[in-house]
């Protein structure tokens, strides 16, 4: 009997799977545990390994289309072994339940047939196939049955449905002689997987939050020269050195601490105020973004906070994230410095009430009394939803956080 290979589901919210693309086509041989196909669910992808061994069968889900969990998205079996998939099981069906009648000599249709005879012949069509043809006024006439003895099927109306699609769009005007065509060639792929959820989110943020932006500088010379002086001791200590990421999310974790409305959410025209800091960081992928959480951030020391960051972006790249480690954030980090970005508006992430984004540093004179001096200046932005908070709170609370740049022995103690 054929093995169902079905459409897993990756954490508790799951609605819909999307197949990515296939790496097998029909016919080829799999081993089990083969790499066969990779599925995409909002921010989660992940590669779906052969449950056994034999030939693929029947590919049931086309790349790009969305089914929901547990939806067979496959067939393996031997060579010869036939698959019965749904379209087949709907065909099968319509045969035992409704056998044929002698055609009458006048036309006559019954109420849900499977069977429509006109004209003194009998044309084979299962219920959904005849009703999906009846709504698009299709003479069913000049169908070709894919199904069991010619039998009409959903997805060979479907079928008649997109050529007819295609020959009613008119012919595009023809190109005069020696005229020169200035449009590339385009292509065309529908939005789905985790490019879909995050146009809708963005889309949504933009819509139901009113956002504005602030810029400040920090100059973190003497927190890159205490990064310095105590990488070897660190990375002996806990085999990894602390990154300038480390000490800005510590910083703004301080911040939070002393200025909680930043740590706050707007649902349902409610305030709801947070009294644990679950710090979203943002990670940049391959085919669009996600942004793990480190929950009760404020009771982790520097080392601990640097660890989880490391290994939750390390899951992350490799899709290995559960949909728990990327839900329930408060307040957002995104670093842009090290594709050489200096300011940048970042969109929040909802409900929260902040996000703070991150330019790349760069060495500046700067002015320190009367001396010109080299520092590393950082610019940092502030994007805040105005319905909860105001400039000048939001201001004070970017403040604290360049504070802490600025002083990083304030956040040892």
């Amino acid at each position: 009997m054929a093995i169902n290979v079905v459409m897993p589901k990756l954490g508790m919210a799951m609605k819909e799977g999307t197949v990515s693309v296939w790496n097998k086509k029909v016919g080829d041989p799999v081993q089990k545990g083969e790499l066969i196909a990779s599925i995409n669910s909002e921010k989660i992808e992940m590669e779906i390994e052969s449950p056994g061994e034999g030939i693929l069968l029947e590919i049931a889900v086309e790349e790009g289309k969305g089914v929901p969990p547990g939806t067979p998205i496959a067939y393996i079996g031997q060579p010869d072994e036939k698959v019965v998939s749904g379209a087949q099981e709907e065909a099968a069906a319509s045969i035992v339940a409704e056998p044929e009648v002698p055609a009458p000599a006048s036309p006559q249709v019954k109420e849900n047939p499977s069977h429509v005879t006109i004209s003194g012949e009998k044309v084979k069509i299962s219920p959904v196939a005849r009703k999906m043809a009846a709504e698009a006024n299709l003479d069913i006439q000049t169908l070709a049955g894919t199904g069991p003895g010619g039998r009409i099927t959903k997805e060979d109306v479907q079928k008649a449905l997109e050529n007819v699609s295609q020959q009613s769009r008119p012919e595009p005007p023809a190109r005069k002689e020696n005229e020169t065509n200035t449009k590339a060639d385009q292509a065309s792929r529908p939005l789905t997987g985790m490019r879909k959820v995050i146009a809708e989110r963005m889309h949504s943020s933009l819509q139901n939050s009113a956002q504005l932006t602030i810029y400040m500088k920090a100059d973190i010379t003497e927190l890159k020269t205490l990064q310095a002086q105590s990488a070897a001791s660190v990375k002996r200590r806990f085999g990894e050195k602390l990154t300038l990421t480390d000490f800005i999310a510590r910083a703004t974790i301080l911040a939070l601490q002393v200025h909680p409305f930043m740590n706050s959410a707007l649902i349902d025209y409610s305030i709801h105020e947070r009294n644990n800091v679950h710090l979203g960081m943002a990670v940049a992928l391959e085919k669009g973004l996600v942004v793990p959480v480190i929950n009760d951030a404020e009771k982790l020391s520097l080392s601990q906070l640097s660890a989880s960051i490391r290994e939750l972006a390390k899951k992350a790249r490799e899709n290995q994230l559960g949909s728990e480690e990327m839900t329930g954030s408060t307040f957002t980090i995104t670093n842009l410095g090290a594709y050489g970005v200096e300011h940048f508006t970042p969109i929040l992430n909802p409900p929260e009430a902040g996000i703070l984004g991150v330019g790349a540093a760069e060495d500046q004179p700067v002015y320190r009394g009367d001396n010109l001096e080299r520092r590393s200046i950082l610019p940092i932005s502030l994007t805040f939803d105005h319905q909860l908070v105001d400039g000048a709170p939001a201001a004070l609370f970017l403040k604290e956080i360049k504070g802490y740049l600025e002083e990083p022995f304030s956040m040892l103690v």
